[in-house]
């Protein structure tokens, strides 16, 4: 049996390929979004997984440093230490910063921990060049995506700041490039007052008391004990929030990124359905360029079925190629996005059924066409 939609496809090849290739373009972005998605929820595990502690002891009532502000005494993290079960614990600090550069200021997360504890946030596979942080002040690690080279000098308050390390593919939940200092840095960056501030509060009678402040305790627990019989403990004696790995890992993807994956879920839907709609107008406008030849077909007893038969393979032909086009331009520009964009193979194949239910539904209206179309119309001319 010939095939008749290789036939036809051969006489509208230029069409063909075109329309392809800008459906596939469509299907290209909706990858694209699929893999900032992805991206996300990566990026809001780079710093959870490289600190990698069991429980998190934050401000009574708040959801912790990454979701809103919060405030504790930096030495709670002696208290926590002494408590059964636990066997390390460390004070950190996390703020948004700006680092100044010669054509424009970068945005950055810092993270401010002690040096000298047993919790260490920078990841030693991540650092690519340098080392890590060796005295209490005036040294910082940078992301590679920073800009900054070793040995640069970087302004942050009053006082400049060595790099002496760079790390690679280190960002924050909010896909913001991450950087390192000492404790005392960060506290003192973060909470200590300036000097004309610190006199007028001091001829106000108020005492600076925040510089030993940090922003949250971080604890791991030792093997045998369970972690959330350990956090309601704090909760109880400590009167603080306290959120386990796998709940800090919800606040950050459920309450931080739900909004973002629902705008993001919400465009995708709209890019395959307005493909599913370019599909259907251009076999709708294929099938009206041969209705002629169709009522031919039919006026020499072709049957409709070996003609619907037709229609739906094109369609899907069709579908097929836009999803390779698609495919093929996602992976070519996926690394241009300022944020990261990861790119799975089951989520290409679940766009691939979606594509192929797009272009049987599409084929309808095509089908819809052959079927009423008279065999009569093919001696009028």
């Amino acid at each position: 049996m010939i095939n008749l939609a290789a036939r036809d496809i051969e006489h509208t090849l230029g069409k063909f390929i075109v329309t392809a290739m800008g459906v596939g373009m469509l299907l290209g972005i909706v990858l694209i979004m699929i893999g900032v998605y992805r991206g996300m929820m990566v990026e809001a595990e780079i710093l959870l997984n490289d600190i990698s502690a069991d429980i998190w002891i934050v401000q009574e009532d708040t959801l912790g440093p990454f979701a809103e502000s919060s405030r504790v005494h930096e030495d709670l993290k002696d208290i926590i230490y002494v408590m059964q079960g636990i066997d390390k614990s460390e004070a950190m600090t996390f703020q948004n910063i700006q680092l100044p550069r010669k054509d424009k200021p970068v945005r950055v997360v810092a993270v401010g921990y002690d040096i000298y504890g047993k919790i260490n946030p920078i990841n030693p596979q991540r650092l690519i060049k340098g080392r890590e942080l060796k005295t209490d002040h005036y040294e910082i690690v940078v992301t590679d995506k920073t800009g900054f080279k070793l040995e640069d000098k970087i302004k942050l308050g009053r006082n400049l700041y060595t790099v002496v390390g760079i790390t690679s593919k280190t960002v924050s939940n909010g896909g913001d490039p991450l950087v390192y200092l000492s404790l005392k840095d960060a506290q003192e960056l973060q909470f200590l007052y300036s000097n004309k501030e610190i006199q007028n509060n001091e001829a106000r009678g108020v005492e600076n008391s925040e510089s030993f402040m940090v922003n949250s305790i971080v604890a791991t627990v030792k093997d045998g004990f369970n972690i959330d019989e350990i956090a309601q403990d704090i909760r109880k004696w400590q009167h603080k929030s306290v959120y386990t790995a796998a709940q800090q890992k919800e606040i950050l993807t459920k309450n931080l990124i739900e909004k973002s994956s629902k705008q993001i879920g919400l465009f995708t839907v709209i890019l395959v359905i307005v493909s599913t709609i370019i599909i259907a107008l251009i076999i709708y406008t294929m099938t009206l360029e041969k209705m002629k030849v169709i009522s031919i077909m039919k006026l020499m007893g072709l049957p409709n079925s070996l003609i619907i038969e037709m229609i739906v393979k094109e369609t899907l032909l069709l579908g097929i190629f836009a999803f390779i086009f698609g495919n093929v331009f996602s992976h070519l520009i996926y690394d241009k996005f300022p944020k990261l964009v990861v790119l799975l193979i089951p989520d290409a194949w679940i766009l691939f059924g979606v594509i192929i239910l797009a272009s049987i539904l599409a084929s309808f209206v095509g089908v819809k066409k052959v079927i009423s179309a008279d065999p009569a119309a093919a001696i009028g001319g």
